[in-house]
């Protein structure tokens, strides 16, 4: 199937783009890199009568050094993380999640704005950014403004961006070079989407901590506050975990949660390591 008939536009700033969107009154999509957007176009899952491509604005695809953080362009693509581009200020977190996920050809075009705002729950970039506490930039025809990650993630599919605005940047805190951290993903096979995600991030020296798990299966991003002292204080046994997952998500199956309790003992294990 081939998506229905709509206009297209290519605009060169993001002030153009904002126009746009805010002339569209809710019927404009972003087309950043696509490896989600267009087969749901395709198969009728997503509507649009206007798509506004965001490939040609330049500063959505920098890469700067911010001081206490670094800021990427919304359009930066997973294979530009998978490269290096972004290293140096996550101990390597940024470069081991990019490169798994999908495949090389995925990883070329999709991007890590795209991704963040699509929300799929099954995702790996919103475990990854709520795990490192960055925060995301948007604007619109109201101007700009910034959240807190956790706050832009709504819920499934579903994210804090109205209409008229668009998904610009997203600013890492930088941590110290002791910094720890663990991805943790399992899936059928290579390529796939995970079944379960879990991910622990530790920085001694600002005390920073995170615990986070996601999955379709419990509608997306969780973080576990409740297993973040025992990231920093002692292991968290099985029970531990199991309590948590029912506590902060609710009653899961016996095959989900076992998956998502071995995700997380593993990621927990490893930063304490």
């Amino acid at each position: 199937m081939k998506a229905p008939a709509l206009e297209f536009h290519r605009p060169d700033t993001v002030e153009a783009a904002v126009a746009i969107l805010a002339e569209g009154d809710g019927a404009a999509r972003i087309l950043a890199g696509g490896q989600s957007l267009v087969p749901m176009l395709n198969l009728r899952v997503a509507f649009a009568e206007t798509l506004v491509d965001i490939g040609a604005i330049r500063e959505l695809a920098a890469i700067e050094d911010a001081g206490d953080h670094i800021r990427l362009g919304a359009r930066v693509s997973h294979a530009r993380i998978e490269d290096g581009e972004a290293d140096g200020h996550c101990s390597g977190m940024l470069r081991h999640v990019a490169r798994n996920i999908a495949y090389r050809a995925v990883r070329n075009r999709g991007t890590l704005g795209g991704s963040l705002a699509h929300a799929d729950p099954a995702a790996d970039w919103p475990v990854a950014m709520i795990a490192l506490g960055v925060d995301v930039e948007i604007s619109g025809s109201n101007g700009n403004r910034k959240l807190p990650v956790e706050e832009f993630m709504v819920d499934v599919f579903t994210t804090a961006l109205q209409e008229d605005e668009i998904l610009t940047g997203i600013c890492i805190p930088k941590a110290c070079p002791d910094l720890r951290w663990s991805f943790h993903k399992m899936r059928k096979k290579a390529g796939a989407f995970g079944e379960a995600i879990a991910a622990a991030v530790h920085d001694p020296e600002s005390g920073f901590c995170r615990v986070v798990a996601g999955s379709s299966a419990i509608g997306g991003p969780q973080r576990l506050n409740l297993l973040e002292t025992a990231l920093q204080e002692g292991p968290a046994d099985d029970d531990a975990i199991r309590d948590a997952l029912t506590r902060t998500i609710g009653p899961l199956d016996r095959y989900e949660m076992q998956i998502h309790t071995v995700c997380l003992r593993r990621a927990i294990e490893e930063v304490r390591t």
